[in-house]
């Protein structure tokens, strides 16, 4: 039975359910304690990408109730010298993961009050025939800490020691430029379901640069400096304003200015991608 008064905690992992890692990791969950309730994020992130990660983790996290245990494990360097870690924000949530860039977003954007490394020789699955493996910490780790720490076993305090926040790993976020009739952002997401892509530049960026619902917008995609796409958008609301097929501009539900084909995958269909070296620009189109 779930004990609704201890927090929840919400996975994400590049495992995807093709063998048993998602199924192991909840196993070891429950093993520490059966009344924990496990949800699942998302288990599709790109393999190896701690940039996702860190981007799906401030999508998401502040939807939760205050407490919430968030385990985030995309771990190219699993079983190196990087730090495991629990991190606390200064809005009230933790997040246990390694100390690999999957921090990056949270840390700008809602802050990180204290971080603490995990100490392995308390809070590492011993005696399972697992200490003489250094592949899975989702599940020998990270997913076996965090449950520690849901039921009540064990403090923040007794994650292990802190370190300085300033030391956390992270991603180089870049910023939009604005200049009078022009944005200039990149793509640094995508949804992935729907081919859509979400740039770095917020809605009132764009409101700030003279950009309204309904304008048709000069619209260009650059690749490595290269032009791979062209066109004019219209810029409105939702989907539904565009005809079924047309490439369009809209606002996310992060208030980030996005692109999308109405009925279609814009990724698929225009060969394009997110990633620092994909570059848009937006530009008022003259009277």
């Amino acid at each position: 039975m779930i004990d609704y008064n201890k927090p929840m905690l919400v996975f994400q992992t590049d495992f995807t359910y093709k063998e048993g890692a998602v199924c192991a990791m909840y196993g070891v969950c429950k093993s520490v304690d059966r009344t924990l309730e496990l949800i699942d994020g998302t288990h599709e992130l790109p393999q190896y990408d701690t940039w996702s990660a860190s981007y799906r983790l401030y999508q998401s996290m502040k939807f939760w109730p205050k407490g919430t245990i968030f385990v985030s494990v995309v771990d190219p360097g699993v079983g190196t010298a990087r730090r495991a870690c629990v991190a606390k924000t200064s809005d009230g949530y933790y997040i246990v993961t390694p100390d690999n860039g999957s921090l990056t977003h949270v840390k700008k954007y809602v802050g990180i009050e204290e971080v603490r490394e995990i100490d392995e020789t308390i809070n590492r699955l011993h005696g399972m025939g697992t200490d003489e493996t250094s592949i899975f910490h989702g599940r020998d780790l990270f997913g076996y800490c965090a449950a520690r720490l849901a039921s009540g076993i064990i403090t923040y305090e007794q994650v292990g020691p802190s370190y300085p926040v300033e030391e956390i790993r992270c991603h180089e976020i870049l910023e939009p430029l604005i200049t009078e009739d022009t944005v200039e952002g990149i793509f640094e997401i995508n949804d992935p379901n729907f081919g859509n892509l979400w740039t770095n530049i917020t809605l009132q960026q764009f409101k700030e640069a003279g950009f309204v619902y309904g304008d048709m917008i000069d619209t260009t995609v650059y690749h490595n400096e290269e032009v791979a796409f062209h066109d004019t958008l219209l810029f409105h609301k939702s989907f539904g304003m565009a005809n079924k097929g047309d490439v369009m501009i809209y606002n996310n539900e992060l208030l980030k200015i996005s692109m999308a084909i109405t009925m279609g995958s814009l990724c698929k269909e225009k060969n394009l991608d997110f990633g620092p070296e994909w570059k848009v620009v937006f530009r008022r189109k003259k009277a």
